[in-house]
This record gives structure tokens, sequence and C-alpha cells, in this order.
């Protein structure tokens, strides 16, 4: 089997899946989606299929995630964004619960969607040149394809850390977070930053205000760079990824969590804060996107919460 942006090779029992848009850093399209949704049904029943094995051509990475100016196309032209989240929510569902063992090697840059169809695998491999992350707030989403119970279950307060800020993680680790299973190679060591106390200290809560200030202020030089890093993204982002985070702290399987991860999709992708974010970092990259609040304090509470009313 094979499609341009997605070649199947099956050898001794192993479906070799590999994403196959290198210049984009394999992201990921409405087409190349609803093949892999088919592909994985097709390899879930065929007998001579033992396992599958994830990868991305190019030697830039995995998956960079959605292609977020395609996205954003489809939503300024009101042409509608639903098709490409519920084919992307349908996928890393069938990965979350795939019959099979299924391998993800995580290579280079693996972000966004890209970690979506490699973190609810049941064997994820990172290695020296593993960069993995959720980076959305940077233009007006969130943590979304059900990575924010990962991220809740992680120890302390580093998930919202990494939810708020979209800092990245290196092997070391995504083995540590439970990001990863396994490495293939030396490692890198785990960064210092990911262990600091300050970030237990000032993530507690559920008030994003509360805890820029608390990190402005706190004395660590590691905590008014997260501070300064929250300040850039987008105000409206930071709260709803906030409280999207606590919520599905309480959630333990993921179909119940689709439908509060479509409601924000769907809402933030179509949003002023989306286009403006993917035209900063993506089309313009003038890097100084205006967002529709000046500051994450300005943000008003019912104004979150009703991200969160069922579609």
């Amino acid at each position: 089997m094979s499609d341009q942006e997605l070649l199947v090779d099956v050898v001794d029992g192993v479906a070799h899946v590999r994403l196959n848009r290198p210049r984009q850093i394999n992201a990921l399209t409405v087409p190349m989606m609803h093949t892999l949704d088919r592909v994985l049904d097709e390899l879930a029943g065929d007998d001579a299929v033992a396992s599958v094995e994830l990868t991305g051509a190019g030697d830039r990475g995995l998956c960079a995630g959605a292609d977020v100016r395609a996205l954003r196309e489809r939503a300024l032209a009101g042409s509608g964004v639903r098709e490409f989240f519920d084919a992307e929510y349908g996928v890393d569902l069938k990965i979350a619960g795939f019959p099979k063992p299924y391998r993800a090697v995580m290579t280079g840059i693996t972000m966004g969607g890209g970690l979506g169809l490699s973190a609810h695998g049941s064997h994820r491999v990172v290695d020296a040149t593993s960069r993995l992350a959720m980076p959305e707030t940077q233009i007006g989403l969130f943590p979304d394809v059900f990575m924010t119970p990962l991220l809740a279950r992680m120890p302390g307060e580093v998930g919202t850390h990494l939810a708020l800020t979209g800092a990245s993680v290196n092997a070391a680790d995504a083995l540590r977070l439970g990001l990863a299973d396994e490495a293939s190679g030396p490692l890198p060591a785990p960064d210092p930053g990911l262990a600091g106390e300050w970030i237990d200290e000032c993530y507690a809560g559920n008030d994003p205000a509360v805890i820029l200030a608390r990190l402005e202020e706190h004395p660590s030089a590691g905590a008014r760079a997260a501070a300064a890093e929250l300040r850039r993204r987008s105000p409206l982002s930071v709260a709803v990824s906030l409280e999207a985070l606590r919520r599905a702290a309480t959630i333990t399987a993921l179909p119940d969590l689709l439908p509060q991860e479509l409601a924000l999709a769907v809402r933030l992708s179509t949003g002023p804060d989306f286009a403006e974010g993917v035209r900063a970092q993506l089309v313009d990259r003038d890097r100084s996107p205006r967002w529709s609040h000046a500051r994450v304090e300005d943000v008003p509470r019912d104004e979150v919460l009703g991200y969160f009313a069922p579609l």
C-alpha cells in the first residue's frame, strides 16, 4: 500500500508506516489523516501483520504536528476545520487502542499532532535527537490530541509548565516523564531546568494570573524566564489550556475526553488568536502577534468556560 503523503510497506510481519512530507517535517493534512485511519483498520485486521512501526521521512523529525497554515486557510475561508479534527482524533484513539504492538520512532522534532500519533502507542522510542513538545499556546490553540492527561500525570507541576509554555523535552526527560518507553543510542543529560523547585511552587492552582505573578516574582531566573515566555503566548490559550489540563487530570479513558477536546480544538482554531498566531509564526514570521487579550489577567473566566461547552 502507498500514498503520496503516507508510505506503507510490510516486511517480515512488520508494517512500516512512514509519514512522507519531509520538507514540512511531515506536517499532517486532512487527506493524510484519512489515509492513516484507513491503513490502521487494514493493518489491524491483517493476519500477516504482527506489529506496526511509525517513522517520518527526512532527517528533521517524526512530525511537527498538523499543517496549521492549511488549517488556518480552511478556517479563514469558512470551509470548516471539523473534518480535520474528527479524522485526527479518530486516528489517535485507534492508536491508543491498537490491538497489535505499535512502535513509534520519535526522532527529531515530534510535536503537537506528531505526539498524538506516537505518545499513545504501546512502544515509544526516543534518541539523542528527539525534541518533544506541545507548543500550541504559541499559535492560539491548546495542548490537544489527548496530551492533557499525560501532562497532568507528570510528577508535580512539570506538566503544567510544559503545557502552558510549550517547552520541549529531550529523550532523557521524555523517559523520566512518561512520554517514552525506551531509548536508542546514547542520551543527553536531563534538562536541569525541568527539575527546579520553582516549578511546583509557581504552577500550583487553577488561576493563570496567580501563576504568572508567582513566576514573575520568584527569585529563580528559570521562573522569570518562564513568565516572560508565557507573556508572549496567547493569553486566552494559556487560560483555556490550564483549565483543560486540570479537568483532564480526573479523566482516565481517552474517549471520555473527546467531547472536551473537540470543543476546544474547533472553537480555538476558528477564533482570532489562532489565525493571528499562525500568521505571526509561520506566514509573515514577524513574531509579533496581536492577541485578542493583552494579558492573561484580562481574560474573563466566563469566556474561558464558554470554550468547554459541548459543540
